[in-house]
């Protein structure tokens, strides 16, 4: 009797040795899955938080920012015209450093909020800061409210641009875009080599400037340039037209690029107002069908 009680008890002592070792196997097991899920999980964190961006369109954008920085300064010191420049400038490493990321296929996300951010302050707030100290400081309060709504409306502009330019034809901006807008206050500047003007042409350039403001955060459809190609071939007559355009500027620096930016902003206005009369003019005819 007692060698059975005691082989009895052996057995259910091996079995519950046995169920902790399955038991401790398991919890191990469980363990280590759950280590496993949450090495899974801080990788995919890390993942997340590193950033790829091409360095050459970065290295534009970073010059597009500095030339905005220094057209900030020389406006704050009254030097207008080497401020005029520097946006100038701005404009055009703005369209390079866009058109290089799409050559190189670098675009990215994190390169387009980087450059809208260029934009706010090379198209934003040096030409409103520009604006103010070279003609709306004279009038008064109405003056800097104003050089804030330009200021509001580029950032507004952006922002839009951001969210819905994968909705727009890529053949159009829907709205001024900021460096047009941004360029004809420095055309301006340039116009008169950023000498003080006179009470008329104050006024004229607040009400341009009002018109520009508007336009940026209106619905008006403007040619955006992004489909021309640089790299292929085209015919002769093409290059000849760009050399006699670059004279003309090299003639007039401060008269043509003012006019060719004043051409851009009316002739989005006749363009959009002859989209509108054909669409207008295609519904009765589907009616009808």
């Amino acid at each position: 009797m007692r060698t059975c009680r005691r082989r009895k008890h052996q057995g259910r002592s091996a079995g519950w040795g046995n169920s902790i070792v399955v038991r401790g196997l398991k919890t191990s097991s469980v363990s280590k899955a759950r280590g496993e899920k949450r090495r899974a999980q801080r990788r995919a964190a890390v993942q997340k938080i590193k950033i790829r961006i091409s360095l050459l369109p970065g290295i534009l954008t970073t010059a597009n920012v500095l030339c905005g920085f220094y057209a900030i300064m020389w406006a704050m010191k009254g030097m207008f015209f080497g401020a005029a420049v520097a946006i100038i400038v701005a404009a055009g490493i703005d369209a390079l450093d866009g058109r290089v990321a799409r050559l190189t296929k670098t675009t990215s996300e994190f390169g387009v909020e980087f450059d809208s951010m260029a934009d706010v302050v090379s198209f934003g707030v040096a030409p409103a800061v520009l604006s103010y100290r070279w003609v709306l400081g004279s009038f008064g309060r109405i003056g800097w409210i104003i050089a804030f709504a330009y200021l509001i409306c580029g950032v507004l502009r952006l922002a839009r641009f951001n969210t819905c330019c994968k909705k727009v034809e890529p053949k159009f901006f829907l709205g001024l875009p900021t460096p047009a807008a941004g360029l004809f206050v420095a055309t301006s500047v340039t116009l008169v080599d950023g000498e003080p003007i006179g009470s008329f042409a104050k006024v004229v350039f607040f009400l341009l400037l009002v018109g520009v403001s508007y336009l940026m955060v209106s619905t008006v459809k403007y040619r955006s340039f992004k489909q021309l190609d640089f790299a292929k071939m085209h015919p002769f007559g093409t290059l000849v037209i760009v050399v006699g355009i670059v004279i003309i500027i090299a003639s007039f620096p401060g008269v043509v690029p003012f006019f060719l930016v004043l051409g851009y902003l009316v002739w989005g206005l006749i363009e959009t107002f002859v989209l509108k009369k054909r669409a207008q003019g295609e519904v009765p005819e589907e009616e009808a069908l």
